[in-house]
């Protein structure tokens, strides 16, 4: 069931799979809107700590001033599943204290990154997709641009609808594939709003260049993001 939680604005990236780009489209949100919107980035959960710090990565590429990272929640070594990560460790995530911790922040718009992809196991009850829906905001599907890439962004998206979450579009990472952009929102039923080519060189400034320059031209997501 949902809870009543404080109204905020903002995006859940998600993505078809673990690796596929999430942290950087998240980057690529706060150099794109941050300066025009009271953005804030959090990172739920973060497993494989020892080895990557996705928050770390936001803040360096998104060029974001400490205000605009909120920088707690559950953090596990192990660069597995989260309820496997936590597992190894001896405990267990529970999303009421993440439900809490979100619950008592300012209102303003907020990019929330999520791990793995919508079906990852959190606890042995909860999968990722349960937190999107409690904490009731629409998620910006993050997918490959490559083979395969139709039936894994197809199922996350129809496994969205049947939690009816709302789906604010999809972003496509890698050699751009108009083929499978066009199958992707022919049959998935939504916009694809950028499609985010390899950079040369990953830094805040490529990104931020990009950013301006590409994302969302059409300003699809800025109805998301006014707080």
């Amino acid at each position: 069931m949902r809870q009543n939680l404080p109204h905020h604005r903002g995006l859940f990236v998600t993505g078809t799979g673990t690796g596929v780009g999430k942290t950087v489209v998240s980057a690529v949100l706060m150099q794109r809107y941050g300066q025009s919107h009271r953005l804030r980035y959090w990172k739920p959960i973060q497993t494989g700590i020892e080895q990557d710090d996705d928050t770390a990565t936001v803040r360096e590429l998104g060029a974001c001033a400490a205000q605009e990272i909120f920088d707690q929640g559950v953090r596990l070594c192990g660069a597995y599943s989260p309820h496997w990560s936590a597992h190894l460790a001896g405990s267990q995530i529970e999303l009421q204290p993440l439900l809490d911790l979100f619950a008592r922040q300012d209102a303003g718009a907020w990019i929330v990154e999520g791990a793995g992809g919508v079906l990852v196991p959190i606890n042995e009850a909860d999968l990722m997709i349960d937190l999107i829906s409690q904490l009731n905001l629409p998620a910006l599907v993050v997918a490959r641009s490559g083979l395969g890439t139709i039936n894994h962004t197809l199922l996350t998206l129809e496994a969205l609808d049947a939690r009816s979450i709302a789906v604010a579009g999809v972003v496509m990472v890698g050699e751009p594939d108009a083929a499978n952009r066009e199958a992707i929102e022919k049959h998935g039923g939504v916009k694809v709003i950028a499609e985010i080519p390899p950079f040369q060189e990953l830094t805040a400034e490529t990104v931020g260049d990009w950013a301006r320059e590409s994302f969302d031209r059409k300003g699809r997501l800025e109805k998301f993001l006014r707080a």
